[in-house]
């Protein structure tokens, strides 16, 4: 059930838009360790027997040969920091990625970018995919959020649950839309932290990101 939920997810992050191809990657936390898509296999042809199990001693263990996906280290990393996240997404949408190749994040231009935790959504600096510097930046940007942009790459969106890591990957690629649609007429002006921090505690109160929610 476990390994077909990982599967539905990353077919699940291509039919929304938000992926394409084998780019990006899904996994979710399981005990001691994680399951994670495998590298360089079209989604729509994986089977259970297919996913990666790693322990968070970076072992691993899978069927057919597979290797777990290049992006290894950034999911255990997420795990081992970060105990409340089960579940972790990563993809490469249009929108999110344009605002990434300039290294920029996403302001408080509208309230729903606190759904990613905080008053902003910030941009990891670039580093080589699969490697630990990358890692390192994402973790940090990560600090106190549920997602990041990464430079020149793409979105990583965690949630405890791998509906909700979509979900929020969804809403942030939508939130990266908008804003570009915003500078089209100038730099947008934006909420004040005092103004955010009052979502955030609305947020909380509802229980985002505690579960896949809708936009309000």
């Amino acid at each position: 059930m476990t390994r077909s939920a990982v599967i539905a997810t990353a077919l699940a992050m291509n039919s929304s838009g938000i992926n394409a191809g084998t780019a990006g990657n899904v996994s979710m936390r399981t005990g001691e360790g994680m399951l994670i898509t495998p590298s360089g296999v079209p989604y729509e042809q994986l089977t259970d027997s297919d996913v990666v199990a790693m322990a968070l001693d970076t072992t691993w263990e899978a069927s057919n040969d597979r290797r777990p996906s290049s992006e290894w280290r950034f999911h255990l990393d997420v795990y081992r920091h970060r105990p409340e996240v089960n579940a972790v997404v990563h993809a490469h949408p249009v929108n999110v990625t344009g605002l990434a190749v300039h290294g920029r994040g996403i302001g408080p231009f509208h309230y729903m970018v606190a759904v990613a935790g905080g008053v902003d959504i910030r941009c990891a600096p670039y580093a080589t995919f699969g490697t630990q510097e990358l890692s390192d930046h994402v973790l940090a940007a990560l600090e106190g959020r549920r997602a990041c942009l990464m430079a020149h790459h793409g979105l990583l969106a965690v949630g405890v649950s791998l509906d909700a890591a979509l979900a929020l990957a969804i809403e942030v690629e939508v939130l990266a839309g908008q804003l570009l649609a915003a500078l089209t007429i100038g730099e947008p002006p934006e909420l004040s932290t005092e103004q955010m921090n009052e979502v955030l505690t609305k947020m909380q109160v509802a229980g985002y990101g505690s579960e896949p929610g809708a936009r309000q």
